[in-house]
């Protein structure tokens, strides 16, 4: 990486966003071939961005060009007050990938009027696009939510996402339930790639995504350009995978999707490595609707010895796991895990990205195949250079010796956490027969979350880890809890506006295992509340108890999912995940804000730019961009 100085790391800041930049340094060490392959896949990654915006919301993408013909067309004064803060609401638009924030799922709200939108519109010749949009905009309580997770409500009716129309929680739990059969032993992920429609007669049934059906035309670039890319492949076991999602998506045939992801899981080979695809579950209260994502990945192979251990002795540490042996599993197949530098982000996973990923999702294809996951070190690397200077850990760590071992240890025991999450947690354990993860309906996907997050904090405090060379020390471990708690008592709070609750599945499940560990620890002081200066601090005195709590706490998770334990599930969310305290919410905004610092970050992406010879690609250079309008302008066009 090129040394904090010489290179950009934060371009910008706006709102609760800050907007930074990543470097994809093992590209350069690629060949002329490899790097065209980088190329036509990362084009695969951009072209189902139009996807993602409107499984968001239906009028995302109307919205969206409103909004870019009208920074296109403005000719006013870029200074005026109205349109700065036009600016901001379409900057919050274009990082959360539509008019809901990405982490609280709240709708926007703009500090602009009615007239002054008006004219803006009439101005860029885009008024009659205004109706409708209008009341989109501006209307506090129309589509206030894109996901809601409340209990008690209808959490379809009320979610704003456009994964359902017309359709009730009860008619789509009921339709989704006679599909099942608990018999299957292979079963598809039922309605991971459809919309949920009712018609005017009636009549429930669902809009396939695939090329000649919905989202045809935008499904149909991804396939050109994973076509173009096949050639180039790494290997004949990537083509082949890569033929069978070609397919998928030609189809829309959830059984070749598995197909797809079980050849994928077979690469273990490829120098270069990516994720396309309906995946992730978190927009959907109910679990069943994937958002469209992709990722471009290219091996760290100085960073990989850390994963490679820990998959190599991923049955050790399923062996020891303090859980039910009922719910362990008793061979461990096809554990991949690597450090991977992101080439290109798309979809769902851009602006805003995860710093760690294991797939396959499906719960038969993790015990019988295995499954991969990755640590993405250059994103990693980016936050940490970014937020060096930011004052949070001074401000809400208690003494010397946490901020000691948080600048020492905090990056690697961040590193680490995500290894074991994503390369062990999410693959351990194992579901009892007749168990599917619909059982645990709106609460799986801060249950499965948590569980991975406590193996991962189980483990990080074992020696095991120091004997196999992942960490030097417990220190590390020490650093990481010190982390774990702050962040999930007091940090994170900053992310949420005063007055509201966690909706967003990783944050609610943060706040209940480090609540339930402090509620549980109290009698023995095992995290101890502090106040110095009117300020509150969570101090950890007794590190190995923490960890026997941890245990516990993995032990009854563990049993929830396996069980399908609803009730039990939403008990343990509701009491420690959910709620909010008040007076230390309040106390922790005014803190944070005194840092002016951002909560959350996203990225630009770097450009690939074809080297051309008599008509023909024989090379790609990589540039970093720095304006993210410019960017968000671009992906448009």
């Amino acid at each position: 990486m090129k040394n904090k100085d010489e290179f950009r790391w934060q371009t910008e800041q706006f709102d609760d966003i800050k907007i930074l930049r990543y470097q994809v340094p093992a590209f350069e060490q690629l060949t002329a071939r490899e790097r065209i392959f980088v190329y036509y896949l990362s084009r695969a990654a951009l072209a189902g961005r139009d996807i993602l915006w409107d499984q968001n919301c239906r009028y995302n993408l109307a919205l969206r060009r409103v909004l870019e013909q009208v920074i296109r067309q403005y000719s006013g004064n870029q200074e005026d007050v109205d349109f700065q803060n036009f600016m901001l609401y379409a900057k919050k638009v274009f990082f959360a990938n539509g008019i809901h924030h990405h982490y609280s799922m709240d709708k926007f709200v703009p500090h602009f009027s009615r007239e002054y939108w008006r004219k803006l519109l009439a101005d860029a010749g885009c008024e009659d696009a205004g109706g409708e949009l209008e009341r989109v905009v501006f209307e506090p309580a129309y589509l206030v939510k894109r996901v809601l997770l409340e209990e008690g409500k209808d959490l379809i009716a009320g979610s704003a996402n456009n994964y359902y129309q017309s359709v009730t929680q009860q008619e789509a739990e009921d339709f989704y339930k006679r599909q099942t059969d608990e018999t299957e032993t292979c079963p598809v992920s039922k309605g991971l790639n459809s919309t949920l429609v009712k018609d005017e007669d009636g009549i429930i049934r669902e809009q396939v995504w695939k090329v000649g059906g919905k989202y045809g035309n935008e499904l149909q670039q991804v396939v050109y350009w994973l076509e173009q890319a096949l050639p180039y492949a790494c290997n004949e076991q990537q083509q082949k995978a890569m033929r069978l999602l070609i397919e998928y998506y030609q189809t829309g045939d959830l059984k070749l999707f598995d197909q797809y992801s079980i050849e994928w899981l077979k690469d273990t080979d490829s120098k270069i490595d990516f994720i396309n695809g309906f995946i992730e579950v978190y927009g959907d209260a109910l679990a069943y609707k994937a958002s469209w994502e992709s990722v471009v990945e290219i091996v760290d192979n100085e960073a990989c010895e850390r994963t490679k251990r820990l998959a190599q002795n991923a049955l050790w540490f399923e062996g020891h796991a303090p859980i039910d042996e009922r719910f362990k599993k008793t061979e461990v197949q096809g554990i991949t895990a690597r450090v991977m530098q992101v080439a290109m982000l798309g979809g769902d996973c851009h602006p805003a990205t995860p710093i760690g990923i294991n797939l396959p999702n499906a719960e038969w294809i993790r015990e019988q195949y295995g499954s991969k996951s990755v640590t993405l070190d250059n994103i990693t690397y980016a936050y940490d250079q970014a937020a060096s200077a930011s004052g949070v850990l001074d401000e809400f760590a208690w003494d010397d010796e946490e901020k000691r071992l948080a600048r020492e240890f905090g990056s690697l025991g961040s590193n680490v956490h995500t290894d074991l999450h994503e390369c062990l947690g999410h693959g351990s354990g194992k579901m009892m027969p007749g168990v599917t993860t619909e059982a645990l309906r709106n609460y799986y996907s801060t249950i499965e979350e948590a569980r991975a997050d406590l193996f991962a904090l189980y483990y990080i405090m074992d020696n095991k880890l120091v004997e196999l060379g992942v960490i030097p020390s417990l220190d590390v471990a020490k650093a990481e809890y010190n982390n774990y708690i702050r962040n999930g008592l007091l940090v994170q709070l900053t992310r949420i506006k005063p007055g509201c609750q966690l909706e967003e599945a990783h944050m609610r499940n943060r706040q209940a295992i480090a609540a339930w560990a402090y509620e549980k620890g109290k009698s023995g002081k095992v995290i101890e509340r502090m106040e110095r200066d009117g300020k509150t601090y969570f101090v950890i005195r007794d590190y190995l108890e923490l960890r026997n709590l941890f245990g516990q706490l993995l032990r009854e998770v563990q049993r929830i999912k396996s069980e399908g334990d609803y009730e039990a599930a939403r008990e343990f969310i509701e009491t420690y995940g959910v709620k909010v305290d008040k007076s230390l919410h309040e106390e922790v905004l005014s803190r944070y804000e005194k840092l002016g610092v951002a909560p959350y970050a996203g990225f630009i992406n770097p450009e690939y730019q074809p080297v051309m010879e008599d008509g023909h690609m024989v090379d790609v250079r990589i540039v970093y961009p720095d304006d993210f309008l410019t960017q968000m302008l671009a992906y448009g066009e």
